[in-house]
């Protein structure tokens, strides 16, 4: 900010100070406040907020943080908002806080030598800044009106903040339209720049951006991972749809609406034509079947299994989940690669080699099936009697249909990776070799470099060699690409 600059921000600053001065007196000020803020005044109040009050209310332990930034959609998108605003926060003495919809900060970043002010007036994790906690401020006044805001000096209603500006922009679910949080840049009064609420709203859009982008890939993980289900019609009327209820493939096509209400444990509804169809949950969410007005067969269990990747894994039993350890979920995958069924002693020797013990699997057995039920696991021999959706199942179709593409996109990484079980090695294995041969014979510099960025290939060199070889000179992804080969290299 020029020497200039400051000295019209100290003036506004103790222009807004008069107003404030006049309206809590009673008095008319010469020049009125912003609507947007008299507004915020007026909502404040009717809350009944102090302006002597000193900080916001603490609605959030430290120890609950982690685990609601975690699951909160807005931690898909920190990378991109600590790269676009915490240098700029660290370089001009300003803080980044991200709330979620409730008007709660979840991240604070920024200039270490700000955050012991910001923690003095309340400005940190934890804390919730609505309007009716706190009054007037940048981030409540966004979630209350839904547009990016700048709060300046006595703008705000409490009194402690008449130090601080704030810029606030909303970020928007690109799914429902429903707010998310906020992200705000809040600084000391003669160091921000008139120009930061438009980075912060254009922060803001970008972050949306990158959640469509990313509701884009998961509506065609949805897809790959289901089609089978909607084949399994055999041209009767159906649709898939996500847990929001948005409809994301369906036969007849053009025939079914963008979007249904889905009731929570409905087993069917009505949609908006009259017609009547049965909701089947999916692992990533539901199957629309249209209802036939003769006699139903009976309905067969649906197990889901969702065992790619690094996380935990994951079962569905008819849409409910089912907690799962590493041993069951062995089990499990042996038995859907082997639908007709298994004995103890092969079960034994698939998990656990030549030293497997048909006893010790049969006790196992007996566990699972008390977890998932005797009528969606048969004995003699051990075998499955449902429906079974299996996420490396989708991939291997996706591999001998010669679809790289859709096999990648249903694959978030290796296969129960802490399992020691030779069938499961031999499967990951397979899937993992597999894949890569796939996107290599591919020819596609695009999938390429989605393979580059996916779990099992972040450290194949052999990859980012060849994207080195094939991506333009300004490709604007060739500068990571070859950062990333230069440490694979110095690593190998």
């Amino acid at each position: 900010m020029t020497t200039q600059e400051a000295h019209d921000a100290a003036e506004h600053a103790r222009l807004l100070h008069k107003v404030f001065d006049d309206v809590f007196a009673g008095d008319v000020p010469k020049v009125p406040a912003r609507s947007l803020v008299s507004e915020s005044w007026r909502r404040s109040l009717a809350a009944h907020v102090d302006p002597d009050r000193r900080t916001p209310p603490v609605v959030l332990r430290d120890t609950d943080l982690p685990d609601l930034r975690a699951a909160h959609p807005l931690n898909a998108v920190m990378p991109l908002l600590r790269s676009t605003l915490v240098s700029i926060a660290d370089e001009a003495m300003h803080v980044m806080l991200v709330t979620d919809a409730d008007g709660t900060i979840l991240w604070r970043e920024g200039a270490l030598k700000l955050l012991h002010a910001a923690d003095g007036v309340g400005l940190s994790p934890g804390t919730r800044w609505t309007e009716d906690a706190i009054g007037t401020n940048a981030m409540g006044v966004t979630l209350a009106v839904d547009a990016p805001v700048q709060i300046h000096s006595a703008e705000h209603l409490v009194r402690a903040y008449h130090t601080w500006t704030c810029a606030a922009a909303p970020v928007h679910d690109p799914d429902t339209g429903d707010i998310l949080g906020a992200i705000d840049i809040s600084g000391a009064l003669e160091s921000m720049h008139p120009a930061v609420v438009q980075l912060v709203s254009a922060t803001a859009q970008l972050a949306e951006n990158q959640l469509r982008v990313r509701l884009a890939i998961a509506d065609e993980r949805l897809r790959v991972l289901n089609m089978p289900h909607l084949s399994s019609l055999r041209g009767g009327a159906g649709a898939l749809v996500t847990p929001t209820g948005r409809i994301v493939a369906g036969e007849p096509y053009g025939t079914w609406p963008e979007r249904v209400v889905l009731p929570p444990g409905a087993d069917r509804i009505r949609l908006d034509d009259g017609r009547e169809v049965a909701v089947e949950p999916l692992a990533e969410g539901y199957l629309l079947r249209a209802q036939h007005r003769t006699s139903a067969a009976p309905r067969r269990n649906a197990l889901s299994l969702r065992f790619l990747g690094h996380g935990t894994p994951g079962l569905l039993l008819n849409g409910k989940p089912i907690p799962l350890t590493l041993r069951p979920a062995e089990l499990l995958t042996a038995l859907a690669l082997h639908p007709d069924g298994l004995t103890a002693e092969r079960l034994a020797l698939l998990l656990y080699g030549d030293d497997g013990n048909p006893t010790t699997v049969r006790g196992e057995i007996l566990r699972l099936r008390t977890l998932i039920g005797s009528d969606v696991l048969r004995t003699r021999p051990y075998r499955l009697d449902a429906t079974v959706d299996a996420d490396f199942e989708a991939v291997r179709r996706a591999l001998r249909a010669g679809r790289p593409a859709d096999a990648l996109r249903a694959c978030p990484g290796p296969l129960l990776p802490r399992s020691e079980a030779p069938e499961i090695r031999a499967l990951r294995d397979e899937l993992e070799a597999s894949l890569r041969r796939a996107v290599l014979d591919a020819d596609d510099t695009d999938l390429l470099a989605d393979f580059a960025g996916h779990l099992l290939g972040r450290g194949d060199l052999e990859v980012h060699d060849r994207l080195v070889e094939r991506l333009a000179p300004g490709d604007p992804r060739r500068p990571e690409i070859e950062s990333h080969r230069a440490r694979l290299l110095a690593d190998s």
